[in-house]
């Protein structure tokens, strides 16, 4: 079996792990961005600081069980990629909640407000990709 499936597999495992052990004993979900956004204005939760502080925590246990990081190669230009970010955080704001939020949480309670937010980072993913496959 390829171990990348099963990095995958546990990673997932762990992720929807900590969404469901976040909401059980705080009832709060694990959106990154409303996560974030608390931090940026105080009072600052002491949950928010942790969860924040845990997400490159978890890339170093990776780094620290497997030897290394994953092997990753950038080829889009800096700028296409500044102005990529600047349109996720817009939509962000926009759609009032990021792709884990809507995905994970939103979709794991039912939310309609997630499910047409999720479908819409998925087609405007694929147009994406599509497009840069033809163009760029």
């Amino acid at each position: 079996m390829n171990p990348d499936f099963l990095y995958a597999f546990a990673g997932g495992l762990l992720i929807g792990a900590a969404v469901w052990i976040l909401f059980a004993f705080s009832g709060k979900y694990a959106g990154i961005s409303g996560i974030l956004g608390q931090l940026l204005s105080p009072p600052i939760p002491l949950w928010a600081v942790l969860f924040a502080v845990g997400l490159p925590l978890g890339g170093l246990l990776y780094r620290l069980i497997t030897g290394g990081a994953p092997d990753a190669v950038i080829t889009t230009p800096l700028p296409l990629l500044v102005v990529a970010g600047l349109l996720v955080g817009a939509g962000t704001r926009i759609g009032n909640g990021c792709t884990s939020g809507h995905g994970i949480c939103g979709l794991g309670r039912f939310s309609k407000r997630s499910l047409v937010a999720t479908c819409t980072f998925m087609a405007m993913g694929m147009i994406t990709v599509f497009l840069r496959g033809r163009w760029l």
